[in-house]
């Protein structure tokens, strides 16, 4: 079966994570802060927070920001359900902004209008989390004037996207938006087993996510309630987590980073081959957009309607029985049974559900071969006869 993702795990990973095993420190040691401060660095941000997940990173850029009760976020239905979840775990409210049907990220022109709505309602968002689809940066400088103009603060969910470019800059630096995060699970574009990273140019925000991603608990006596005792001291400001990286990640992280931008640019030399492969196939290939230089986490392509009567379940049936591990991102948020529970239906995000009725998600990763990728594009050819 090739799989639709897979991790690339070199010998030099491996004696990365070795030399951490034989040191004094598996975790809260020196690595986490020298993976941090690679990140940080190569996103041109300030402050870097690594976390053992995304979705830690998504819960605590929320609290960060003081989501609580009675505020409300707006996120995408085409995402995994982290992105909406991170803010029903801080007592809020969740809506949701549809799609472009052709970048199939967060629409800013449905953003506009239901901002527009909300405003004469009273009922603005407290916090937007737009999400980097596949990869490919959502047009944030045009989401940062519209934070300007209602203020809510925006957290990104590049989730999908290191390594990716937004108007020539990497995305992660933050010049739009308070807090991105990253994503460093084994089928995204470097790993560090399971694991995430949230940036931000906000020294006052940095401290907060590193403290809530610690029980609350800081050891700077700037930071205490009282004078302490000794270098002992600690003190627990706020109730946080336990959502630390361990120095084994870290080390892994740091050495994948290493080959981030080759890695990136063998995922382009792998879609821009699927492209001219795929033309004449009854499927719709995803579109990339000017401004933006795709991450290309994922390479989604949609059964056109328009060209064959097979619907995206047959096909998806046939690929997997032919032996290609294709998967579907994603089901729209709202029809889960969670959120139909708090009201959403479908019909409510048209075109996110439109998309997802059509989309099936291919194999795409670094490591994967010409010949791997001819044996995917030869089952689909079989799957459309």
């Amino acid at each position: 079966m090739i799989p639709y993702g897979r991790q690339d795990i070199s010998d030099e990973d491996i004696e990365a994570v070795a030399a951490v095993l034989r040191s004094d420190f598996l975790t809260q040691g020196p690595v986490v802060p020298e993976f941090e401060n690679a990140v940080a660095s190569y996103c041109g941000a300030k402050y870097a927070v690594a976390v053992n997940s995304a979705t830690s990173a998504l819960h605590i850029a929320c609290l960060a920001l003081d989501v609580g009760a009675g505020d409300l976020v707006w996120t995408t239905p085409n995402t995994f359900v982290a992105s909406a979840n991170c803010a029903r775990y801080c007592g809020a409210d969740v809506d949701f902004v549809d799609i472009d049907a052709s970048t199939l990220n967060m629409s800013v022109a449905r953003l506009a209008e239901k901002l527009e709505i909300a405003a004469r309602a009273g009922r603005l968002p407290k916090v937007v989390i737009p999400v980097h689809f596949s990869g490919q940066s959502v047009d944030m400088r045009s989401i940062a004037g519209l934070a300007a103009k209602y203020g809510f603060r925006t957290v990104e969910d590049a989730s999908h996207a290191i390594g990716g470019r937004y108007e020539g800059l990497p995305v992660g630096n933050c010049a739009f938006s308070d807090i991105a995060v990253f994503s460093l699970h084994p089928v995204k574009i470097i790993t560090s087993g399971e694991g995430g990273i949230a940036l931000t140019n906000d020294a006052a925000l940095a401290a907060r996510l590193r403290r809530l991603r610690s029980h609350g608990i800081t050891r700077n006596g700037e930071e205490m309630s009282v004078t302490p005792d000794g270098p002992w001291c600690y003190e627990m400001t706020e109730l946080g987590l336990n959502y630390r990286l361990t120095d084994i990640q870290a080390a892994l992280g740091l050495s994948q980073m290493k080959r981030l931008d080759s890695f990136v640019a063998r995922r382009h030399q792998i879609a821009d081959r699927y492209d001219e492969l795929l033309c004449d196939i009854a499927v719709t290939r995803p579109t990339r957009v000017k401004y933006s230089h795709s991450a290309l986490h994922l390479y989604v392509v949609q059964v056109d309607a328009g060209r064959t009567n097979l619907g995206r379940s047959f096909v998806f049936e046939k690929l997997r029985e032919f032996g290609i591990g294709v998967n579907v991102h994603y089901i729209p948020v709202h029809l889960q049974p969670y959120y139909r529970a708090l009201g959403f239906k479908r019909g409510d995000f048209l075109a996110s559900e439109a998309y997802y009725d059509r989309a099936i998600t291919i194999p795409l990763y670094a490591a994967m071969t010409d010949q791997q990728q001819d044996s995917v594009v030869a089952a689909l050819r079989r799957a459309f006869a």
